[in-house]
């Protein structure tokens, strides 16, 4: 009898923890515990070889924990791409030259509502695709330092400030604001010092001091780190010597030790196998992967670490707390993107087909796309064209009706795109002639057609430039001249002869609108076209919103975010990542063909100071009052600049704050501005710190880096 007490009392105990087995979730999937503890959970829920296999961007599943294979490499520079229909935007550099952080964040918020349906769809569908997911590769903030550089049209421009601010926006964004959730997971690229050229990316040693390092090459990372960027990809390249994606100096001791960032970090894509095969800097793939996890590595793009992990701790190269050490950052993201938590508990949860390539997603984009042109030239005021006075249109151009010039690099498609000619077409109505003509091609110099179509025609609108296959990455670009970057920066020479073709064959005007991602020397066309409207790689609602432009829908408020050099000889070599020897506006002593932050309007602008700067609360404050001197509704972009007087090493001036404000015709407004001293500090190599220069300076509200509305020197003690 009390042998059969204790073994009923045995089953029911059993039974017991059978049933709470099959009713109480683990700690890493209940909502309610804390952070931390979830993470913890699950380490100590998974085996060693388990968590090897967490450690590539082909995460394996683990089916006994009902955990779901994943694949983390995913990308949103301008739109979801590469995964089905998605909203287009702007490509980077475009969306950069809207100086609009406001605008860039909503758009962000956009792409990521439609990952989120996305990947809702998908999982509904059993499907764990790559280009599917919640983590983002984005955005691209390296300096576009060198206009040669293929990949820079993926970036937000030549400016730190500029781009920490866009980055910080665009991550925003794309991140949400849920308290419970992120919306999606940005992991910002490619840490750091890394901006070609492409054909040596994968064993370039970039050399650059500590002071250009510091204020130059991560300044937009550490902003973005400041502001909660959840994940860092680290680059290609060695940086003094340490490839970035083993460098204890880059991830650890700054990073990691420095900026405090508890986010992942990732791998750029075969990264690690070019340590150990091209930079050979490490002997194998062992001593590589452990090195990687040392350094702070949390996940690789590629297949080293789950190759290779196991073999280092064998060698005592690595050991389990390293792993664990390695996972937790991922796990943590994991976590708060809801992978973990029952279906239905966030409200991203429900987002479904409708939250993909809308309405209001596609009035989104067009605005975005109108506020990114950046008109170069208006001669006797020919833009904006009153559709009355030009029955007959003739487009032409290989990129009129181009998808590829819409387009640029990583992008999504989209079923409702629209090309230059069918924006126009649209604009103008059934009782407008628009004909088209293809006209060139990108390398015959000799023949040509829509000439005498172009004759008979009250406007000719000429769509010429690039696109992501003349310029982009390293086997992206397959027909660019040099590896994918640049070699010069004129126009292909078969649209600077079409171009010249037209202007001989016709009286009437001549429009010229440029697709490109880069800077172009636009002095072999300028000649030939009666107004000039670089349009970048628009997006899917592209064509629209150049219509948008040239019908005066929209006043142009675009703005250069890249000098526009006449010519390479301005420049150092494309290797050197030295700033001081001539890069970009900030150190650039000659005399552009068009400066940083450069662009036209419809309507004339006038600024006086309502109150000059003074010093109050460790920051100057200062207002604007910007006036429409002009007869048409307009949007300004005030640039305000800090130039130092007789102090050395320093930029010759910097961006440091900038603000769009639409304006209408023959009224005021009144802005604020303001510059922290945080935002005058710079590097002391000697001492290895930051700290405030005292003396001089001049702050100045501008309308470009070269033409200054307001100049007042303020001293700093």
């Amino acid at each position: 009898m009390h042998k059969r007490f204790y073994q009923l009392l045995l089953i029911a105990l059993v039974s017991f923890q059978f049933a709470q087995s099959q009713t109480t979730p683990p700690v890493f999937r209940d909502p309610k515990a804390r952070l931390d503890q979830r993470v913890t959970d699950l380490l100590q829920q998974l085996t060693l070889d388990e968590k090897i296999g967490l450690l590539g961007h082909e995460a394996k599943a683990v089916e006994r924990l009902g955990i779901p294979a994943y694949n983390w490499w995913n990308e949103a520079l301008h739109g979801v791409a590469r995964a089905g229909n998605a909203t287009v935007f702007p490509q980077a550099i475009g969306l950069a030259a809207s100086f609009n952080t406001t605008l860039l964040q909503q758009c962000a918020d956009v792409i990521s509502t439609e990952a989120r349906a996305k990947y809702n769809l998908a999982r509904a569908e059993g499907r764990h695709l790559q280009y599917m997911g919640l983590t983002f590769w984005s955005p691209n903030i390296n300096l576009f330092r060198d206009p040669r550089w293929g990949r820079g049209q993926e970036t937000y421009g030549e400016d730190p400030f500029l781009t920490a601010n866009m980055g910080t926006a665009f991550v925003k964004g794309l991140q949400g604001d849920d308290l419970l959730h992120l919306k999606t997971a940005a992991a910002a690229k490619h840490l750091a010092v890394h901006s070609g050229p492409e054909k040596g990316r994968h064993v370039f040693n970039a050399v650059v001091s500590e002071k250009d390092l510091r204020e130059t090459y991560l300044y937009a990372f550490h902003q973005l780190v400041n502001n909660g960027v959840e994940g860092l990809m680290c680059a290609y390249n060695r940086l003094n010597g340490e490839p970035c994606c083993t460098s204890n100096t880059l991830i650890q001791q700054i990073v990691r030790n420095e900026w405090k960032f508890a986010g992942h970090m990732v791998t750029d894509c075969g990264a690690l196998d070019d340590i150990f095969r091209q930079h050979k800097t490490y002997p194998d793939g062992a001593t590589t992967a452990a090195a990687a996890i040392k350094a702070g590595i949390s996940l690789e793009c590629g297949a080293v670490l789950q190759r290779h992990v196991k073999e280092a701790i064998n060698r005592n190269l690595l050991n389990a707390k390293d792993i664990d050490s390695a996972l937790a950052p991922i796990f943590r993201t994991q976590v708060k993107l809801g992978f973990f938590d029952p279906v239905g508990l966030s409200t991203y949860d429900a987002y479904a087909a409708d939250s993909i390539t809308n309405d209001y997603h596609r009035h989104l984009n067009r605005i975005m796309a109108a506020e990114s042109m950046v008109l170069l030239k208006n001669n006797n005021k020919l833009l904006p064209l009153q559709k009355e006075k030009y029955p007959a249109i003739m487009v032409v151009g290989p990129n009129a009706g181009s998808l590829d010039a819409m387009l640029g690099s990583y992008h999504g498609v989209s079923d409702k795109g629209v090309n230059v000619v069918e924006g126009i077409t649209a604009a103008v109505g059934p009782a407008t002639r628009v004909e088209y003509d293809m006209g060139c091609d990108y390398t015959d110099t000799t023949r040509f057609g829509g000439i005498w179509a172009a004759t008979n025609a009250n406007i000719t609108i000429a769509v010429l430039g690039l696109t992501a296959v003349y310029e982009g990455e390293e086997g992206d670009a397959f027909l660019a001249e040099n590896g994918a970057d640049r070699k010069h920066l004129q126009l292909p020479a078969a649209h600077v002869a079409y171009l010249k073709a037209l202007r001989k064959g016709t009286k009437t005007p001549l429009v010229l609108v440029i697709n490109a991602g880069s800077a172009i020397d636009i002095s072999s066309v300028e000649p030939y076209a009666d107004a000039i409207l670089m349009a970048w790689y628009p997006g899917d609602q592209g064509g629209n919103a150049i219509a948008d432009i040239l019908f005066g829908q929209q006043s142009p408020s675009g703005r250069l975010p890249v000098t526009f050099y006449k010519s390479l000889n301005d420049l150092p070599p494309y290797d050197s990542y030295a700033m001081q020897e001539g890069r970009t506006y900030r150190y650039f002593k000659g005399t552009p063909l068009f400066p940083f932050g450069y662009g036209l309007s419809y309507s004339s602008f006038a600024c006086e100071w309502k109150s000059k700067p003074a010093f109050k609360d460790n920051r100057w404050e200062s207002v604007v009052t910007i006036k429409n001197t002009g007869s048409r509704d307009a949007t300004e972009t005030l640039q305000l600049y800090i130039s130092a007087e007789n102090q050395k090493d320093m930029p010759i001036k910097e961006l440091r704050g900038f603000q769009k404000v639409f304006v209408p015709a023959g009224k005021s407004v009144d802005l604020h501005f303001e510059l922290t001293n945080s935002q005058l500090q710079k590097w002391d190599a000697a001492k290895r710190k930051w700290y405030l220069p005292k003396g001089k300076y001049h702050l100045q509200i501008a309308s470009n880096a070269r033409d200054n509305y307001l100049d007042e020197v303020i001293t700093v003690k």
